[in-house]
């Protein structure tokens, strides 16, 4: 009697099991190796749909696109959407969400780490040959990882998302002189030290989280790629996409790279912040928009993906 107790517990939590997986069959969480998982979103009713890889932008920003104490599940929604329109979608979570599991010390983190992660993935996907074509769309610091994956992986196509047009010692320089002069100043002089000697020790104690012993390594390995310089290499398709209402990475960015890569698409999305948001008021509703994931994205952001999508042979 027990057995039979048992064998019929087993066969409804089996079936439970089933119909939760029938419910959810279109959302499949992946690990491609060690160091990354990931959310495979598969749309309805398509075979061999395209499939976009979404990179995410620089620090603790998880495979929906939030980080901690900031919540706006930008990529999820895109993804989701993206769906609607017969597209799948993999988005996942850096190997820096692994590194107090496998004890991965900071200064040993390179940037060449996320491309070669990256390229895993491409490889993972190419092999299961589930796909008609596959897209890489890097998000801020995710586009120069998307753009130098894209060399080395035969894609289908490119799609920078808030992309940096200049390297990283220059951006960080630009964003400090909005806030402040004197900081921009003491930077610059702590990056051009970095590229003379490796490290530096000059750098006010503002500046701890960008100059931190443990992180200039990392830092070291951004610095020595020119966006516009490694875009201009790119021979597949590419589109570049930002907003005017983006407070992290000017409009300007996004011309550089595409005067780098002339046979690009540039669309420039009237008011559309970093995280994909259209932000018609001042700073602070721009500022407020990264905690709200129930504002909807910019109207015109989907159809700009699944134009250019449909578009690649």
């Amino acid at each position: 009697m027990k057995k039979l107790i048992l064998s019929c517990l087993a066969l409804i939590l089996t079936t439970l099991s089933f119909a939760q997986d029938s419910l959810s069959s279109l959302e499949q969480n992946l690990s491609i190796d060690k160091f990354t998982d990931g959310t495979l979103l598969h749309p309805k009713n398509t075979e061999n749909p395209p499939l976009v890889i979404f990179i995410q932008g620089s620090g603790p920003v998880n495979r929906d696109g939030n980080a901690p104490m900031m919540k706006n599940d930008g990529m999820k929604k895109i993804s989701k959407e993206l769906a609607e329109n017969g597209i799948a979608s993999f988005r996942y979570d850096k190997r820096i969400f692994k590194m107090e599991k496998f004890r991965l010390k900071e200064e040993d983190l390179s940037f060449d780490d996320f491309v070669l992660d990256l390229s895993n993935i491409i490889k993972y996907f190419q092999q299961e040959k589930n796909f008609s074509k596959i897209i890489v769309a890097g998000h801020s610091e995710g586009s120069l990882i998307g753009i130098l994956a894209a060399q080395e992986e035969p894609i289908d196509g490119y799609i920078s998302l808030a992309g940096a047009g200049r390297k990283i010692d220059d951006i960080i320089v630009h964003q400090l002189f909005k806030q402040s002069a004197e900081l921009s100043e003491n930077a610059r002089i702590a990056f051009d030290e970095m590229k003379i000697n490796g490290s530096t020790q000059n750098y006010s104690p503002y500046l701890e989280s960008i100059f931190r012993p443990s992180v200039q390594p990392f830092i070291m390995s951004w610095m020595k790629y020119d966006p516009a310089e490694e875009i201009s290499k790119l021979e597949i398709p590419v589109l570049i996409v930002n907003g005017s209402n983006d407070l992290q990475v000017d409009v300007k960015d996004a011309e550089i790279l595409k005067e780098a890569n002339p046979n690009a698409k540039l669309v420039i999305l009237e008011d559309m912040n970093h995280i994909f948001r259209k932000i018609e008021g001042e700073n602070l509703d721009n500022t407020k928009a990264y905690n709200e994931p129930a504002r909807p994205l910019h109207p015109e952001l989907i159809p700009t993906l699944v134009d250019f999508v449909k578009s690649i042979k």
